[in-house]
Order: structure tokens, then sequence, then C-alpha cells
């Protein structure tokens, strides 16, 4: 079908869960490419990251939200400004669990976010690959009991299973619409947006337990040398302390030299050049906390 004619649907869906259900794995398999980086910490997305699946007489935009929670400082508080505000004037809600965990109080703090909302709300229960038939069903019978659910749909984003059956109930609910991006575009963040965002998934992974969230990335420059058609990125990334600052650099530069290495390869596929990697490491003290650099590291809250 041509996009022009009357029956192309678009539409907006936010994606909504607990830390660490599978969202990021989920907008990554939908979209067929990594723009949203992926951890085994809860909270690392912290901007809104938008996937665009384009078929042929449709367009989803996925919206991809910090998990919803009880934040304990400042940038805590604009996450969630953040993540509730997607819940306005987006045409489908999916609602993520993780098929192996059970209802605790982050769930209940969700649901009660719902309550005042007429968006239709799909519960999507992740990770069934995890878990028993027996306990999926329990699961589904118990959240019955709990909100009334537009509709509820097992997947596991990991192994695709039953991914293309949601895509096909969620394009029920979006209404007829124009393709709003280009066929081939699958994110409106910039290149640097999304380098900035491999550059940290490297750091978080490799550091783990050592480093908390209180890790940024700056992107100082990047630029297209042309005569070899290779891509300069000159980055920082920011810690909160003297001791994140050794571990991130590591014995005789390691740390470092592994965090460039691994970052420089998805850099690469993403942006289809060879890259050169240049990463410095930088203390600001309490940064999460001080409104003025969380707006420096790119985190507007007048755009949300």
């Amino acid at each position: 079908m041509n996009n022009t004619e009357q029956g192309h649907k678009s539409g907006f869906i936010s994606i909504i869960g607990r830390p660490n259900v599978g969202k990021s794995t989920f907008l990554n398999r939908v979209i067929g490419q990594k723009i949203a980086i992926m951890s085994d910490k809860p909270q690392t997305t912290r901007n809104k990251v938008q996937g665009v699946l384009t078929t042929n007489d449709a367009q989803f935009i996925f919206i991809d939200t910090p998990g919803i929670h009880k934040p304990k400082h400042k940038l805590g508080d604009f996450m969630m400004k953040v993540a509730q505000n997607t819940l306005k004037e987006v045409d489908v809600i999916l609602f993520m669990v993780n098929a192996s965990e059970g209802y605790g109080r982050g769930e209940e703090f969700i649901l009660e976010k719902f309550q005042s909302i007429r968006t239709p709300i799909f519960l999507v229960i992740n990770k069934i690959d995890l878990v028993h038939p027996d306990e999926l069903m329990q699961m589904i019978d118990s959240y019955k009991e709990k909100y009334n659910f537009s509709e509820i749909i097992p997947i596991s984003a990991l192994e695709g299973n039953n991914v293309e059956n949601l895509l096909g109930q969620i394009k029920k609910y979006i209404p007829e619409g124009p393709q709003y991006y280009p066929a081939d575009q699958v994110t409106d963040h910039p290149e640097r947006f999304i380098v900035s965002e491999l550059i940290r998934e490297k750091a978080l992974h490799l550091t783990r337990e050592e480093i908390p969230h209180s890790l940024a990335v700056l992107i100082d420059k990047m630029e297209r040398r042309d005569e070899k058609d290779i891509v300069h990125v000159m980055a920082t990334i920011i810690v909160e302390r003297d001791s994140q600052k050794g571990i991130v650099i590591g014995k005789q530069g390691k740390m470092l030299k592994e965090i460039g290495q691994r970052a420089r390869v998805d850099i690469e596929n993403l942006l289809g050049s060879k890259v050169f990697l240049e990463l410095w490491v930088k203390v600001q003290k309490d940064w999460r906390n001080k409104m003025s650099q969380l707006r420096d590291f790119g985190f507007r809250e007048d755009e949300y």
C-alpha cells in the first residue's frame, strides 16, 4: 500500500516498566538496530529514545523511558518527569513486566500512575522463556484482577517470541495517520547522542558494581575527515569522585582502553565508517544533584 493512500496508520507507543524488565532489549529487537543501551544495571536509560519501525502500511514510533521509580535525587526527579510525561498524548502504552519476578511495590507504584489515564494500556509480560507456562497463566490471572488492561500479551524480547503478534495488536489501536519519519530512519536522536550512549554502555558494563549511575558521557568533538573517511570522536566520561576516575582509567590505563575498543566497534557499525576514538575521564563532584550540570549533560527538562 502506498503511504499516501487512505488506511495508512501511524502512532506513538510509550514503553513503561520497572527498571531492568527488558524495555531496551524489546526496542532493539523491534527496530533491528542497537539504539537503546542495554545493561544488567537498572535505570540506564536517561533520555527519551525514539525507535521508529516503518512497514508498508504503518509506522510505529516507540518511546523508551527511564524506569518509573520513587526518585532519590534531582536526576531521579528529572527522569520521573520524563517517564510520566510520555504517558500523555501517546496512542498506546506498553506496561512491561518481568515474567520471572513477582508483583511488588514497583508495579503497584506504576499501576497507581495509570488510574487517571484513558490511553489503551497493554500488559506485556517479557522474559517468558524463563518461566513454566503454568506460572505464566497464574501471573496473567493475578494482573487481570489488578487492572483492566486493553490487551495482555506474553513475549520474549530476547528470543523474539510473540513480538510480531504484539506489533499486530498495537496496529489495531493506533490511528490512521501520515508517515512522520523517512522509511530508513530508525531514531530521532542525533548521532552524537547514540555515540555517547554506546560509550556509556561499555563503561557501565566493564566497571559493573564499582561504578553506579554516577557516570555520564560528553561528546566534545565529532568530525569526519574526508581524506580517509575516518570519523574522529573525542569524548569525556564524567564521574562524581576521584576514586571512580581511577576505576574507569584502570591500572596503566587498561580499563579506559578496553572501554574505548569495545565502544569503537559499535560506533563503527552505527556510522558505517572507521572511527578514531579518544576518551578522557573528568570528575564533576555530585553532578547528579546540580541542575546546571544536568543541563550541560543534555538533561533538559523543558524539552519534555
